[in-house]
């Protein structure tokens, strides 16, 4: 039985940041996200959420910060080990919540694509490269790339990231930590997708976030969800065609057909759209974890 989207979650006395997703709250020493059951598309955020969708990226995220092996923020998911004023309900904050380490966050979106598809390919069709990483003439909608590439983006409050050349990363944050983001978000991608296939899912992109901590450079936020990684299913993958894949495509689909305009609020989500999300989140988790909620 699914529960009713936890939309917004509060914390009386604590300092909150709200993202399209998150609600983060300084606990002083450390920060507590919340993943809520919010969902955005076309840079808007829904009226309406995805039941168990936060509870869905935690457990997905902490999946991957294990397996992966490199330095991170999460330091545990128990939300009861933490000092709350007494009267907050901690109900809605179990499962979807991580108690993190505090970092300097860098400034830039860390994107690693291993197949052509969304803004990658948009670009490639326009002068064969993507944010100045030149490719093969002749590849298709979805094709694999030879090597993954490593292609960043500016950070952006509001609207779409702008993806930039490494050039332009370098002038922005300098030689030396851009070179470390792109082999530390090149060697994630490739772990992590190699770990994806056993399981029967492509992971085709995916957009990472660093931070610094104590003089190194740590994974921060989420990693490797539904929300930042595109994901398909393997057995189902053909070049030449937009995939089927376990993300929003429900969402975006019918709000393409519903005649919003996306420039005024959208609209509220059908059950069975809000339903159908749902399921491909939850089957994204099955598959490549072995687990369900």
């Amino acid at each position: 039985m699914t529960m009713a989207p936890v939309l917004q979650t509060e914390i009386p006395g604590l300092a909150v940041r709200r993202g399209k997703v998150r609600d983060v709250f300084d606990l002083g020493e450390q920060l507590l996200l919340v993943a809520s059951d919010r969902i955005s598309a076309f840079d808007w955020v829904m009226p309406n959420g995805i039941p168990d969708k936060g509870r869905i990226l935690t457990q997905l995220s902490a999946f991957w910060f294990d397996l992966l092996q490199v330095p991170h923020h999460l330091l545990s998911l128990d939300v009861d080990s933490i000092s709350l004023p007494a009267t907050v309900d901690r109900g809605p904050l179990r499962g979807r919540s991580m108690i993190c380490r505090k970092a300097n966050i860098v400034p830039i979106e860390c994107v690693v694509r291993g197949y052509l598809e969304g803004s990658g390919w948009k670009e490639y069709r326009q002068n064969q490269a993507v944010c100045g990483v030149e490719l093969p003439a002749g590849l298709q909608q979805c094709d694999r790339l030879p090597e993954a590439i490593f292609t960043p983006a500016t950070k952006e409050e509001s609207g779409h990231d702008i993806n930039i050349t490494f050039s332009q990363m370098v002038d922005l944050i300098g030689q030396e930590t851009a070179d470390q983001l792109k082999l530390l978000s090149l060697g994630v991608y490739e772990r992590a997708a190699k770990h994806a296939l056993t399981r029967g899912v492509i992971i085709a992109d995916t957009k990472l976030e660093w931070g610094w901590h104590d003089g190194k450079l740590i994974l921060c936020d989420e990693v490797l969800t539904p929300d930042s990684s595109r994901f398909w299913p393997a057995d189902r993958y053909q070049s030449g065609r937009a995939q089927p894949s376990y993300d929003k495509q429900f969402v975006r689909e019918w709000l393409e057909q519903s005649g919003w305009d996306k420039n005024s609020p959208p609209p509220v989500l059908p059950d069975d759209v809000a339903q159908q999300t749902r399921a491909k989140y939850l089957e994204a988790l099955e598959r490549l974890t072995g687990k369900s909620l």
